[in-house]
């Protein structure tokens, strides 16, 4: 496979560059792509025991057209930069304040890594291996996948939650989740359905007190009007840290939903 060295790429995104290769077989890839016990040996020679920490940092993966299809590990993200089917996307600014992308295989981020660690350590994740220390990076691109994410937010617990900003939607005050139900405006007793439109975060007490009732029953308020998301609102909790600015350059004009793992 053919591997790039810190070759600089232009921001208008979007078409494959010669050498990327055919995309990958897509029998299985999913799986082998993104299950996290798929290599467990590369990740084993990879670390040690410090690096528990840096390996559950979160990295955008671009597949082979640099849309952004998922959130994956760090973990996951050095298994597939190992197994040579990734490289590591580096956003930086230009003097006119554009931005530029600089592709690098594994070993020559981790060459990179050590001129990062002396003169900007605060400004990346670290795994510590036996060996060397590594900058955990923030962005990868799969060199031969060009499948597309779901357009759909699946709608569960986690994605309501940080779509509510784990903040009761009657009193306004924010709670841990543990301490936070998820409640049916339209009760489930007068027809309202498990829906976007329908289900927002309560406190433990304002759920009680507004019981089996809508709002308007209860003499009770919505914070916000519930919808549904357009993109992953557990994405957007994270674009909020400075850390993750770079991901923006793939998401703020992305229609496309990136699904967790």
């Amino acid at each position: 496979m053919h591997r790039r060295h810190g070759h600089t790429h232009a921001s208008s995104h979007g078409q494959p560059r010669p050498g990327d290769g055919p995309p990958l077989k897509r029998t299985r890839e999913d799986i082998d792509l993104f299950d996290e016990s798929a290599t467990p040996s590369l990740v084993a020679a990879l670390a040690g025991a410090s690096a528990s920490e840096g390996l559950n940092s979160k990295v955008l993966v671009l597949n082979r057209l640099y849309v952004a299809i998922r959130v994956v590990s760090a973990r996951r993200a050095f298994c597939l930069l190992m197994r040579e089917i990734a490289e590591v996307i580096q956003v930086e600014k230009t003097l006119d304040s554009g931005e530029h992308y600089i592709n690098y295989d594994f070993a020559t981020w981790a060459d990179l890594s050590t001129l990062q660690k002396q003169f900007e350590p605060g400004l990346h994740d670290w795994v510590r291996t036996p060996r060397f220390e590594i900058a955990v990076p923030r962005i990868i691109r799969l060199l031969g996948y060009d499948r597309l994410p779901e357009q759909t937010v699946k709608l569960n617990r986690r994605n309501l939650f940080a779509r509510d900003r784990s903040t009761c939607q009657y009193c306004g005050r924010h709670f841990p989740t543990a301490d936070l139900s998820i409640d049916h405006v339209l009760p489930r007793t007068q027809g309202g359905g498990d829906t976007w439109e329908n289900l927002v975060c309560a406190c433990i007490r304002c759920n009680a007190r507004k019981g089996g009732r809508t709002p308007d029953q209860a003499r009770m308020t919505l914070f916000r009007k519930p919808e549904r998301p357009k993109r992953n609102p557990v994405i957007t909790l994270r674009l909020g840290n400075e850390k993750y600015h770079s991901w923006k350059a793939f998401l703020d004009h992305a229609y496309w939903d990136v699904e967790l793992k």
